[in-house]
């Protein structure tokens, strides 16, 4: 399978609007609370007025690898880059993307140590360091909407500032007086946007904190730039540091193939005989932007941002693509699943027999049975150790037709039908 780390757009909200934020997380792979709360406005909010646009896997690559940047730091390169720089057509993309007429606003997300203070405290509260601030490169921008830099900032940092975990946790403005000398910031995404008269903002979590409370104090600097902007928005959870460690942890539906319904992060550590197409590439679809696989040695390996899920160990099957839907009896009630989804489960399920399609609950015990169809099934018939998460209670239901691989549903026993 081909390695492709390119990153995402997702154009959220009305895309008409004459208002457009452009929310960039990832340009560092170390930083995970901007890349998380990135990915949050994707799976998580719903844009009512107005229009956001979210790139939250600028740099996939050193994401998964944890790295800063594994062929130098991105935000560096957009003064000047040579052509055979490996990161070259990636920034020439979030370039052309940051110049549209459409984007209106710019705010490129980072965690950086310790905590911005005007004046020296201690080792981890000082003017070099880089966390708990919002930064801008200067002032304003003259003749531009948006272009009040330096108010639309203060106006953020109070606003996160009403909504401390604690009060050490304060945000501060950061002006880096880029122009005036600053030769490193002059070489970053927000000066170049600058430079093209885009107002720019970074917002900058602090690295002493764990990944959720990061990301928490992100959402609270974007909500507080989406209100000035004018954008509206919903999200389905509360904006809290146990709120959105909550969100980033939901289960995440993975469909390989079309056929193939995965669940991370609640998945084992290895998942084995995966039933993947001889011969062609494996083809993922999933509503989370951070979720990548990579091939390493025969086997995939399943990352959810910097986070290795899982490991897929594959079995070859030629497959049968005629099969599209199976009907199952859930808890007594009769429903039509397509296949590559997840059921609930509160009791026992039966899949109703079909011509030519033969049914293989992986764990099921009864080794009578070469055919698993017509058979109510409990979960104290399947063996825990089958299960696909580590608290066995999702299991496989895989469908053949002869020796071809027709496709796969997942049953969940969590104590709901559905």
């Amino acid at each position: 399978m081909a390695q492709n780390f390119d990153f995402t757009l997702h154009k959220k909200g009305n895309l008409e609007s004459n208002t457009t934020i452009l929310v960039i997380g990832g340009i560092q792979g170390d930083e995970p609370g901007g890349f998380n709360a990135a990915s949050l406005l994707v799976t998580h909010y719903e844009i009512t007025k107005g229009s956001l646009w979210i790139v939250p896997n600028l740099n996939f690559q050193s994401i998964i690898e944890r790295s800063r940047g594994i062929y130098g730091d991105m935000n560096r390169k957009f003064a000047y880059l040579s052509k055979k720089d490996p990161e070259y057509e990636t920034v020439q993309k979030i370039k052309n993307l940051i110049t549209l007429p459409k984007i209106d606003l710019v705010l490129n997300l980072h965690d950086g140590s310790g905590f911005y203070r005007d004046n020296y405290i201690d080792k981890w509260r000082n003017p070099e360091r880089w966390g708990q601030c919002c930064i801008i490169d200067q002032e304003h921008i003259s003749s531009v909407r948006f272009g009040n830099l330096g108010e639309m900032g203060r106006k953020t940092v109070e606003e996160v500032n009403s909504a401390l975990a604690k009060t050490e946790h304060r945000f501060s403005l950061k002006d880096t007086l880029t122009a005036q000398g600053d030769e490193e910031m002059a070489k970053s995404l927000t000066y170049f946007a600058i430079r093209n008269n885009k107002p720019a903002f970074g917002i900058e979590g602090s690295k002493n904190f764990g990944t959720h409370m990061r990301a928490y104090y992100h959402l609270l600097a974007l909500e507080s730039f989406m209100r000035q902007t004018g954008i509206e928005f919903k999200r389905d959870f509360k904006l809290t540091p146990i709120g959105v460690k909550s969100a980033i942890n939901d289960d995440i539906d993975i469909v390989l193939n079309d056929r193939i319904a995965l669940l991370v992060p609640k998945a084992r550590e290895f998942l084995n005989y995966i039933p993947l197409r001889r011969g062609s590439d494996v083809e993922v679809s999933s509503s989370n932007p951070l979720i990548k696989l990579v091939k390493d040695k025969g086997n995939f390996r399943v990352y959810y941002g910097n986070r290795r899920m899982t490991i897929l160990k594959p079995q070859y099957f030629e497959y049968d693509d005629s099969l599209k839907n199976v009907n199952m009896q859930i808890d007594g009630k009769d429903i039509c699943v397509k296949l590559g989804t997840i059921v609930n489960v509160k009791s026992d399920f039966l899949v109703k027999k079909k011509n030519d399609y033969r049914v293989n609950v992986i764990g099921y015990t009864n080794s009578k049975h070469k055919n698993e169809s017509g058979l109510k099934i409990s979960k104290d018939r399947i063996l825990t150790r089958y299960s696909l998460d580590n608290a066995g209670k999702i299991f496989r239901v895989e469908f053949y037709n002869g020796k071809k691989f027709s496709g796969m549903v997942l049953v969940n026993f969590d104590g709901k039908s559905s």
